[in-house]
C-alpha cells in the first residue's frame, strides 16, 4: 500500500518544509497515527494541512472503489472457473464425492457474499435516493439533531393530565413528561416509539471524512478561505458548523443574545413546529393562544440548502447571506449537510465534549480528525469538562425549583416528584459544604474563610450526598430537560415584563408570581420597594434580566461533573467570607480520560500547532495516559521559511548599568529592577525602527513597574520616543487599540514629531499574546520580561502538580509536576514570541530579559527554528552592538 507521495497538488510552488510536511501528514494519515505536527505561522501550516490530508482522502477513496471492483472481478472469475471445472468433471464421470463437495460450498458462499454486497450497494444507494427525494424528510431531519430529539420529547405529555384553568393551559410546555422508569430502554421505547428502528433504516451513512476544528469562528473562516484557494475547492464537499448564536438568520431569536436565551427559544420554536404537525394529523388541539414556529425550519427548503452548501465551499458568513437567501435556516441545515460532506469545520467544544458532539450529529468511529492550534489542548480539555457553582447560583437554584415544584405539584408524577426532591436534597448539601442554609438570603449568611481541596469521594460524605445516585439523577436531567422547563419558568415568570415587586392587587397574574417575586426582592434587599425612577428603569430591567436567569444548567453541569472518577478530579471548596461569593468547583486533573474516547474511535488524529513545543510532557499527560501505544505516535517539527538572518533572538543576563536580570518574585519589585529594565527598554526603542512589543509576566506586575516608571519619569523619557500604547482591561477594546497603534506607526513611518514608531505593553497570556499577528513594522522588536512562572501558591496547580507526580513516571531527574511548571511558562513565552515573525519576507528580534533563559534545559523548550539562532549575552554591550547592527543591516537593504 502506497503510504506516501512524490508530489502534491498545491496552489504554487510550494516550500521544501511544506513539502516534507504533506509528506510526513500523508504516511501518519495512511497508517492511522496519532500525530503532533509544528509548522510555526507563516509557514502555510494551513495549505499544508488542507492539501496532505485532501490528497490522502482522493487517494483512499480511489483505492477503497479500486479493490471493490477488484473484489467483483475476482468473483466473477472464481464463479467462472468453477463452472468450468464442474464441466469437464461432470463429463468425465468419475467425480470425487469430496471435492465436488468443497467446490460446491466455495461456489455457494462466493455467490452469497458477492450477493450480500450487492444488496448492500443497492439498499444504500435507495435510501440515499429516498433522502434525496424528501421522502420521510421529516424523520431524517430529526435524527440529525440530538437536539430536536429533546424537541419532540417534549410532546410526550401524559394524556390523564387534565386542567382545569385556562391559564394553566398556557404552561404545558414547562410541565416534565411522565418519567416512569430508570431503565433506559424503556424511556427510550416510551418517547419514540416503534417508529424509531425504522428512522434508523433513513439515517444516511457517514462517508469517510475528515474532521477539522480549531479554537475560534475567526480561525475556521481562514482555513476555509484557505480551502477556497487550494486546487480542492472545485472537487471537495465541505460543511462549516457553529453555533445557534453565530448560524441563526431568525432575528426575533438573534436579538435574545446569550446563548442559552437563544438555545431555549429556538427549542421552544421547534417544539411548536413538532405539536403543529401533530395537531395537523388529528389529534384534538386544546384551547389556547397560537404558538410561534420558525419560518426558515421547513424540510423542503432545508433539503435544498444542504445540496447547495455541498456544492461549494462556504464560511459562516456565506452560510448566513446564503440562508437568508433561501428563507432556510443554516444552523439545521449545515446539520444535514455532515453525513455526506468529505470535510467537515467546526469549533473545538463541539469535538472534544462527548455531548455536544452527539447533539451535532458528529460520529468520529473510523474518521479523521485535525486539531489545530493544539498547543493549548490539554487545558482546553480540563476547562471543557471542570464545572464551578457560587452560593448565590445554588440558592436561585434551590428557590426556583421549589417554587416550581409548588406550582405544578398537582400535575407532575410521583417519580417526577421524587427526582426534583433528590435535587433539592443535593442542592441543600452543597450550600451546607459552603458553610450556609437555604431558604435564606445568601448575602446575609457569612462563612469562615478559607479553601479546602477534596477528593469526590470525601466531598460527597461531607455533603452527606452519597447516598444520591448521581447516575441517575444524570440521567434524569437529561431525559426530562427540567433545567430548560425551569429556564422557561423562570423567564416567563419573572422576565422583563414581570415586576420584581409584590403588589396588593388580586389579580390572578399578580398572585402567580407573588412567591417568585418575593424571592427576587430578597436578592436586592438594597432595592427601595417603591417606584422605580425613569432614569433608572433600563438600568432595572437589565438588573432583572440577570436575576431572573435559571442556574439550573450550571447545577446539571456540576452534578455531571461528580460524575468522574474519583482519582481523575478533585473539588475545590472555596469560602470568600459570605455564601453568594464563596464557590464549589470541579477541578479536571485528568484530561487524558475525556480524550481517550476520541483517539480510540478515529483512523488518525493530527494535532497540530504553530509551537507546539515542548511535547515530551504533553505525550505522557494527554496521550500514554489515554492507552495510546509509543508505536502509534509520531512527531514532525520544521524550521522557518525565513532567512536565518531575519531573526535575532537574544538572551540578556544584565543590563546596561550591570544589574544581573533574574526577574524572580523576591527581586522583580526592588526599585534597581525595574529601572533597569526602564533603561534597556530606552536603549532598545533608540535603535530599533517601528513597533516594539513588550510582554510582562502579569498585569499585577505590569501595573506596578509602569506606576512605578511614571514616578521616576522613565515613562516620560520612553513616550519622547515612542508613542506608548497599553492592553485595554475590556476585550472589546483591543481592536480600537489595535488600530491606533498600526496608524501611529504608519505615521510615524513619514513624519511624527521626531518619534519613531510606538511602544505596546502587554501582558503573556493575555488579550494580544495570542492570535495577534505582529507582522512587519508592526513589531520589529519583541521583549519578554523575566519569566511567566504561574502561580505556584495555587490550591488548583498545586494539586495538579500532585496529581502529575503519583501517576507519570520522573524524568531526568526532575518530577512531572516540576515539569508541568517549566512547560506552563514556556508555552506561554513561545505563544508570545512567535506574534512578530508572521511571513517568509518578515524580520525582527527578540529579546528575552532574564539570564535564566541562558540555561540549556529553557533554551531547549524554545522553538527549534528560534533556538538554533538565539544567542547568550551575559553583558549588555555586546547584546545591544548586535541589535543595532542588525536593524541598521535591514535599513541600508530597504533603501
Amino acid at each position: 500500500m502506497e503510504n506516501s507521495r512524490a508530489e502534491f497538488p498545491f496552489p504554487y510552488q510550494p516550500y521544501n518544509i511544506q513539502e516534507e510536511f504533506m509528506q510526513a501528514l500523508y504516511s501518519a494519515l495512511d497508517k492511522g497515527k496519532v500525530g503532533i505536527f509544528e509548522s510555526p505561522t507563516g509557514t502555510g501550516k494551513s495549505l499544508s494541512l488542507i492539501c496532505g490530508a485532501l490528497s490522502w482522502l482522493r487517494d483512499y477513496e480511489e483505492r477503497k472503489r479500486q479493490e471493490a471492483t477488484a473484489l467483483l472481478q475476482e468473483g466473477e472469475a472464481a464463479l467462472s472457473t468453477n463452472a468450468a471445472q464442474s464441466s469437464v468433471a461432470s463429463s468425465s464421470a468419475e467425480l470425487d464425492w469430496i471435492t465436488d463437495f468443497v467446490q460446491k460450498k466455495a461456489e455457494r458462499d462466493l455467490v452469497s457474499k458477492l450477493k450480500e454486497e450487492e444488496l448492500k450497494r443497492k439498499k444504500r444507494e435507495e435510501r440515499l435516493e429516498m433522502i434525496r427525494n424528501n421522502v420521510q424528510l421529516k424523520y431524517a431531519v430529526k435524527r440529525k439533531s440530538y437536539e430536536e430529539d429533546e424537541a419532540f420529547k417534549l410532546l410526550q405529555l401524559s394524556k390523564e393530565e387534565q386542567v382545569e384553568a385556562t391559564g394553566d393551559q398556557e404552561d404545558e410546555e414547562l410541565i416534565i413528561a411522565e418519567y416512569e422508569s430508570d431503565d433506559e430502554s424503556k424511556i427510550k421505547g416510551r418517547f419514540f416509539g416503534a417508529e424509531e428502528d425504522e428512522d434508523d433504516e433513513l439515517v444516511e451513512e457517514h462517508v469517510t471524512k475528515i474532521y477539522y476544528c480549531s479554537r475560534t469562528h475567526s480561525q475556521l473562516a481562514q482555513f476555509v478561505h484557505e480551502v477556497q484557494k487550494s486546487p480542492f475547492s472545485k472537487d471537495i464537499s465541505v460543511v462549516t458548523l457553529g453555533s445557534r448564536q453565530n448560524l441563526c438568520i431568525n432575528e426575533e431569536v438573534r436579538r435574545l443574545g446569550s446563548i442559552q436565551r437563544i438555545n431555549d427559544r429556538c427549542m421552544e420554536m421547534q417544539k411548536n413546529k413538532h405539536e403543529k404537525h401533530h395537531h395537523e394529523e388529528g389529534v384534538k388541539r386544546k384551547r389556547g393562544p397560537a404558538k410561534s414556529v420558525c419560518p426558515y425550519n421547513k424540510a423542503s427548503a432545508l433539503q435544498q440548502m444542504r445540496d447547495v452548501v455541498l456544492g461549494a465551499v462556504h464560511d459562516i458568513e456565506q452560510l448566513l447571506k446564503l440562508g437568508r437567501e433561501t428563507h432556510s435556516c443554516p444552523y439545521y441545515a449545515t446539520r444535514l449537510a455532515i453525513p455526506p460532506a468529505q470535510l467537515v469545520v467546526l469549533p473545538y467544544q463541539m469535538v472534544l465534549h462527548e455531548a455536544t458532539r452527539r447533539a451535532a450529529g458528529v460520529q468520529l468511529k473510523g474518521q479523521v480528525l485535525i486539531i489545530d492550534e493544539a498547543h493549548n489542548l490539554s487545558d482546553t480539555l480540563s476547562c471543557i469538562h471542570s464545572a464551578e457553582l457560587s452560593g448565590a447560583q445554588l440558592c436561585r437554584a434551590h428557590s426556583q425549583l421549589i417554587q416550581y415544584a409548588d406550582r405544578y405539584k398537582s400535575r407532575l408524577k410521583a417519580k417526577n416528584l421524587m427526582y426534583i426532591k433528590q435535587i433539592l436534597f443535593v442542592i441543600e448539601g452543597l450550600v451546607r459544604v459552603l458553610g450556609g442554609k437555604v431558604g435564606q438570603s445568601p448575602q446575609s449568611q457569612a462563612t469562615q474563610p478559607g479553601t479546602e481541596m477534596l477528593t469526590i469521594n470525601n466531598f460527597l460524605f461531607k455533603a452527606q450526598i452519597d447516598n444520591i445516585n448521581l447516575f441517575k439523577l444524570q440521567r434524569y436531567f437529561e431525559k426530562s430537560m427540567i433545567s430548560r422547563k425551569l429556564g422557561g419558568f423562570v423567564e416567563k415568570y419573572a422576565g422583563s415584563g414581570v415586576t420584581l415587586h409584590t403588589h396588593s392587587c388580586n389579580n390572578k397574574e399578580n398572585r402567580r408570581t407573588e412567591g417568585l417575586n418575593r424571592y427576587l426582592q430578597t436578592l436586592q434587599s438594597n432595592q427601595n420597594p417603591g417606584t422605580v425612577p425613569l432614569a433608572d428603569q433600563q438600568e432595572s430591567v437589565e438588573a432583572e434580566k440577570v436575576l431572573s436567569a435559571s442556574p439550573m444548567m450550571q447545577v446539571e453541569g456540576f452534578f455531571m461533573a461528580l460524575t468522574n472518577s474519583n482519582t481523575d478530579g478533585r473539588v475545590v471548596v472555596h469560602k470568600q467570607g459570605s455564601l453568594s461569593e464563596s464557590s464549589v468547583k470541579f477541578l479536571l486533573l485528568n484530561p487524558a480520560v475525556h480524550f481517550a474516547q476520541v483517539l480510540k474511535e478515529c483512523r488518525a488524529v493530527i494535532i497540530a500547532g504553530g509551537t507546539m513545543q515542548p511535547v515530551s510532557d504533553f505525550k505522557q499527560e494527554l496521550l500514554f495516559s489515554a492507552g495510546v501505544v509509543e508505536e502509534r505516535v509520531t512527531e514532525f517539527s520544521c524550521g522557518h521559511v525565513i532567512p536565518p538572518e531575519n531573526i535575532l533572538p537574544l538572551v540578556l543576563c544584565s543590563g546596561p548599568s550591570g544589574q544581573e536580570l533574574e526577574f524572580t518574585f523576591q527581586n522583580r519589585d526592588t526599585p534597581r529592577m525595574m529601572d533597569e529594565t526602564g533603561r534597556i527598554l530606552s536603549n532598545i526603542c533608540n535603535v530599533v525602527p517601528g513597533g516594539v512589543v513588550c510582554f510582562f509576566p502579569s498585569y499585577d506586575y505590569s501595573r506596578r513597574i509602569i506606576s512605578h516608571w511614571e514616578t521616576s519619569g522613565t515613562l516620560t523619557r520612553l513616550a519622547n520616543k515612542k508613542k506608548i500604547f497599553q492592553e485595554p482591561k475590556k476585550a472589546n477594546q483591543v481592536e480600537q487599540v489595535l488600530n491606533e497603534f498600526s496608524r501611529c506607526i504608519q505615521r510615524c513611518s513619514a513624519d511624527c514629531s521626531g518619534l519613531t514608531g510606538a511602544l505596546l505593553f502587554s501582558v503573556v497570556g493575555g488579550k494580544m499574546s495570542e492570535g495577534i499577528n505582529f507582522s512587519d513594522d508592526l513589531g520589529r522588536c519583541v521583549v519578554m520580561v523575566g519569566m511567566p512562572y504561574p502561580n505556584i501558591k495555587s490550591p488548583e496547580l498545586q494539586e495538579k502538580m500532585s496529581y502529575l507526580d503519583r501517576h507519570l513516571p520522573h524524568s531526568q531527574g526532575r518530577s512531572p509536576g516540576q515539569a508541568l511548571i517549566e512547560n506552563l511558562c514556556m508555552k506561554a513565552v513561545n505563544q508570545s514570541i512567535g506574534r512578530a515573525i508572521r511571513h517568509r519576507g518578515d524580520y525582527s528580534s527578540i529579546v528575552l530579559c532574564d539570564r535564566r533563559y541562558s540555561r540549556p534545559a529553557t533554551l531547549s523548550k524554545l522553538p527549534t527554528w528560534i533556538k538554533d539562532r538565539t544567542t547568550t549575552h551575559m553583558t549588555f554591550g555586546p547584546a545591544f552592538a548586535a541589535l543595532r547592527k542588525f536593524f541598521l543591516e535591514k535599513k541600508q537593504k530597504r533603501a
